[in-house]
C-alpha cells in the first residue's frame, strides 16, 4: 500500500468514526488537543501529518494504530 493510499484510507476511517460519533471536526480537535486544521488534513489524507497528534486523534475516537508484517493486509482500528 502506497503512502498515499494508506492516508486515504485512515482520512475515511477516522471521518466515519467522527461521525459515528456526531462530532464536528472543531469538537474533536478541542478534543483531541489539536487544531481544527490537523484534523481537516487528516481526513483529506495529507501525508505530511505527525504522528503524536495523530495518535492523539486516533485515542480520542477509540481507534489504534497498528504495524504488521508486510504481505499482509493494513489494519486500521
Amino acid at each position: 500500500m502506497s503512502p498515499k493510499e494508506f492516508t486515504e484510507s485512515l482520512g475515511t476511517t477516522v471521518r466515519a468514526r467522527r461521525g459515528s460519533l456526531s462530532l464536528s471536526q472543531s469538537d474533536l480537535a478541542d478534543l483531541a488537543g489539536v487544531s481544527e486544521r490537523f484534523i481537516r488534513f487528516v481526513e483529506q489524507g495529507k501525508t505530511t501529518v505527525q504522528l503524536e497528534p495523530l495518535l492523539a486523534v486516533l485515542g480520542t475516537l477509540g481507534l489504534e494504530l497498528a504495524v504488521q508484517a508486510a504481505g499482509k493486509q493494513s489494519k486500521l482500528s
